[in-house]
C-alpha cells in the first residue's frame, strides 16, 4: 500500500491547505497517539518546533489530538529537529514529533516524527497511521486524558550534547566563524555552541520573526554567508537550514563546499586515524567523483535512495556509520541517532584542525563530475499511487536510453519526483558540464 500523506521526510505542504490544516493535524496526533497506545498503556510524546508562526497554532492542534487519545505532551519550543530526536532519546520519551518544513518557505510547514531510539520511522508504521486516518477517532474517557508540560532548558541541554561530539583534546579558540541559522530552530542554540567551544563568532539569519525563515539565508541560500566570511575575514562559515539538520560549509577564501564533499572529509579522517569503517553510504544523487575517491580510500560505497530515512537504512543494513546526502543531511551513528548539521559542522572543523589543513587542501583528491540539477514544477501534483505523464511516457524513457547510452560510463542521468515538494528533479553527471546542461534541459523540456 502506498502512503497517502508521509513523503519522504513526514507530512509537508502550504499552511491553510489540505493536509497543513488545525482539523487534519489534530486527527494525525489522535491516530499517532492511538498507535502508541497498543503497546504502552501512557505513552509520552516530545514536540519541538522552528520558527514559522504557523508553528504555534499547529503545536495546539498536535498537543490536543495527543491528548485526547490519553498521550502525555511534553513541550521544547523551538529546537532544531536532531534537538528533538536527541531529548526523545534523552527522555525515554514513546516518541518525538517535529513541526517544521525544514527548508521551505515560511508559508509551509509539516510534521515529522522520531522513534524512542531518535531515528526515523519506518514506512509500515506511517501505512498503520495512515489506516487510522481512514477511521472515527476514538476519544478516551475524560479521567484517561493526556496533561502536557513544558521541559525547563531543552536548549541548553541539547548545546551540552552538541559540544560532547567534539573531540576534547582540541578547541575551536583563535577560529573566527560566521554562523548562518537561517532564521530557524538553530538561531539561539548555534552561536552558543560554536562560542562555547572557544571560537569568535559573527552571526547572520538569527534574528527571526516568524516569517523570514530560510529567506535569502541559511544553507538554500550560502551566497549571504559567502559574502560575510569574507568581509569579516573569518576562517569558516557555517549555514544551517530551517530545522538545523543540514549543513553548507565555506573557506576563507569563499569555496563552497556540498554535503557529498563534506561526506567524503568526515570519512577521510577517520581512515587517517585507522578506524574501521567499511563503507560510507550516499544517495543516487551522490557525485560519482565522491565516489571514485572513497573507493581509493579502501572504503566500500553504497547507493540509498534520495532521503536521510533511506540513507540510515543502508547504514543499519551495513552496520556502517557514515552517510549523507550532496544536500548537506550528514549522518554521523556514532555521534548521533540522526542527521545533524551542527554535529556535521563540528565534525568537519575537527578534521581541518586535525590535519591542520583547510577543505580544499584535503579534498584535492576528489575531482568531481559536473552535475546539473534542474527542478521541473508539477503542474498538477497528486498523491495518487499510479504513473504520472511523465513517468509513463514512452518517448521520455526513449530519449533518457539514448543519454545514457551516449554518456556510457563517463556520466549519469537520474530522474525522480521530489519527496517534499511538487517538483519533477532532473539530474545529469558528465565528464563535461556543457555536455550535462544540454542533456538535462533537453529532458527536463520533455518532462
Amino acid at each position: 500500500m502506498s502512503r497517502k500523506y508521509f513523503g519522504t521526510d513526514g507530512i509537508r505542504g502550504h499552511v491553510g491547505r489540505a493536509p497543513i490544516t488545525p482539523d487534519f493535524i489534530l486527527k494525525l496526533a489522535h491516530c499517532v497517539g492511538r498507535v502508541l497506545k497498543k503497546t504502552e498503556d501512557k505513552p509520552v510524546v516530545l514536540i519541538g518546533k522552528d520558527t514559522r508562526i504557523s508553528g504555534y497554532m499547529l503545536e495546539s492542534a498536535l498537543e490536543s489530538g495527543f491528548n485526547s487519545a490519553g498521550v502525555d505532551v511534553i513541550l521544547l519550543g523551538p529546537l532544531p529537529t536532531p534537538g528533538v530526536a536527541y531529548l526523545t532519546r534523552a527522555q525515554r520519551a514513546s516518541l518525538g514529533v517535529v513541526i517544521s518544513a525544514s527548508h521551505n518557505p515560511f508559508h509551509d510547514n509539516g510534521i515529522k516524527f522520531f522513534s524512542s531510539k531518535g531515528s526515523k520511522l519506518s514506512d509500515q508504521w506511517e501505512r498503520e497511521v495512515e489506516l487510522l486516518m481512514e477511521q472515527d477517532p476514538v476519544w478516551v474517557e475524560s479521567s484517561d486524558l493526556g496533561k502536557t508540560k513544558r521541559l525547563n532548558d531543552a536548549a541548553g541541554r541539547y548545546i551540552e550534547f552538541c559540544k560532547s561530539t567534539f573531540d576534547g583534546d582540541l578547541t575551536l579558540k583563535g577560529l573566527r566563524l560566521v554562523v548562518d541559522a537561517a532564521n530557524g530552530a538553530a538561531y539561539q542554540i548555534a552561536p552558543a555552541v560554536f562560542h562555547e567551544l572557544g571560537a569568535e563568532v559573527h552571526t547572520m539569519g538569527c534574528t527571526p520573526n516568524g516569517m523570514n525563515i530560510n529567506d535569502q539565508v541559511g544553507a538554500t541560500h550560502p551566497e549571504a554567508l559567502i559574502a560575510m566570511v569574507k568581509e569579516k575575514g573569518a576562517d569558516f562559515g557555517v549555514a544551517l537550514d530551517g530545522d538545523a539538520d543540514r549543513l553548507q560549509f565555506v573557506d576563507r577564501q569563499g569555496r563552497l563546499f556540498n554535503g557529498d564533499e563534506l561526506l567524503y572529509l568526515m570519512a577521510h579522517e577517520r581512515v587517517s586515524k585507522g578506524e574501521a569503517l567499511g563503507g560510507v553510504v550516499g544517495t543516487l544523487m551522490t557525485n560519482k567523483g565522491v565516489e571514485n575517491a572513497l573507493l581509493q580510500l579502501g572504503l566500500q560505497f553504497v547507493r540509498a535512495k534520495v532521503g536521510d530515512r533511506y540513507v540510515l537504512e543502508e547504514l543499519e543494513r551495513h552496520q556502517w556509520v557514515l552517510g549523507g546526502e550532496g544536500s548537506g543531511h550528514l549522518l554521523a551513528l556514532d555521534k548521533h541517532s540522526t542527521g545533524d548539521g551542527l554535529i556535521s559542522a563540528l565534525q568537519v572543523l575537527q578534521t581541518c584542525l586535525r590535519a591542520k589543513k583547510d577543505p580544499g587542501e584535503l579534498l584535492k583528491e576528489v575531482v568531481l563530475f559536473p552535475q546539473v540539477l534542474l527542478n521541473v514544477p508539477l503542474i498538477s501534483p497528486t498523491k495518487s499511487s499510479s504513473p504520472a505523464p511523465w513517468q509513463a511516457s514512452e518517448e521520455l524513457l526513449t530519449l533518457v536510453k539514448h543519454h545514457e547510452d551516449a554518456l556510457g560510463q563517463e556520466g549519469r542521468i537520474l530522474i525522480r519526483k521530489s519527496g517534499t515538494e511538487p517538483l519533477v528533479r532532473v539530474m545529469v553527471e558528465a565528464t563535461r558540464l556543457d555536455r550535462a546542461q544540454e542533456v538535462a534541459q533537453a529532458l527536463a523540456a520533455l518532462i
